[in-house]
């Protein structure tokens, strides 16, 4: 790990359609690199997950910083909630809000992921000097509001409803805008291998939570990890972890 050199750039950006950018660690291995999705909204903007948390995102991403923002996890697990203290209102379902109020290691699967894994293949390059991951720890991040099945984020001139969708851990979530017909999945759904092993994992309930997405009438999906796709590949993701499970 400490022959790496360190990066010059941790972040990078890609905008979308309707006001969506993509934000990603740039150094990160690409099963681990999280997702980061920043909306813009008339009054409001909202980021749904943060990353790792070993370079600050709020400081490096501009666009982040001068507005008000809703920083929204999607759920608890280590790699998408290490930036959310750097933001003032942050929001999570009520399952998972002790693990942002007090990120064990065991409840947000760090210590898990640490163990499975040989670490110099996490990085690409160090976020800064003599970093280790012997010192790495996220930070707690005390939702400011918590959501739940139901409920929407308002931005303004846009609305996002709430979908609670456990299985890959008890609070995941799901954020759907009807208007542009955009589903932001979190770790729900992602164009990989799907994971129900994991501490906190559910399969008989994750089983139940893909057929709903099925019912969401989303045409875009934007996931917690990977590239995004339309609904035909949403459906041959189902089809593959349900055939999976039945063999």
């Amino acid at each position: 790990m400490m022959q790496l050199k360190v990066a010059s750039q941790w972040y990078e950006t890609r905008p979308c359609s309707d006001g969506i950018t993509l934000i990603w660690e740039l150094h990160v291995s690409r099963d681990l690199c999280c997702n980061i999705w920043h909306v813009r909204g008339r009054d409001r903007d909202l980021l749904i997950d943060s990353g790792l948390g070993v370079v600050s995102l709020r400081e490096s991403v501009p666009q982040l910083s001068g507005r008000q923002l809703l920083a929204v996890a999607s759920h608890s697990h280590f790699d998408h909630i290490g930036c959310h203290h750097e933001f003032e209102h942050r929001l999570c379902h009520p399952a998972e809000a002790h693990v942002m109020c007090i990120p064990d290691n065991q409840a947000n699967i760090w210590s898990d992921y640490r163990a499975s894994i040989d670490e110099s293949e996490v990085l690409q390059a160090l976020p800064y000097d003599n970093f280790s991951f012997d010192n790495y720890s996220v930070v707690p991040a005390p939702p400011t509001r918590l959501i739940d099945e139901g409920d929407e984020v308002d931005l303004g001139d846009r609305l996002l409803r709430v979908f609670h969708m456990p299985g890959h851990s008890p609070g995941s979530i799901c954020l759907y805008e009807s208007a542009s017909e955009t589903l932001f999945t979190g770790d729900v759904l992602y164009d990989g291998e799907l994971l129900d092993s994991l501490r906190g994992s559910d399969p008989e309930v994750y089983s139940e939570t893909l057929a709903r997405l099925r019912e969401i009438p989303a045409k875009v999906f934007h996931c917690g990890h990977f590239g995004s796709f339309g609904r035909e590949r949403m459906n041959e993701l189902i089809d593959a972890y349900e055939f999976g499970k039945r063999s």
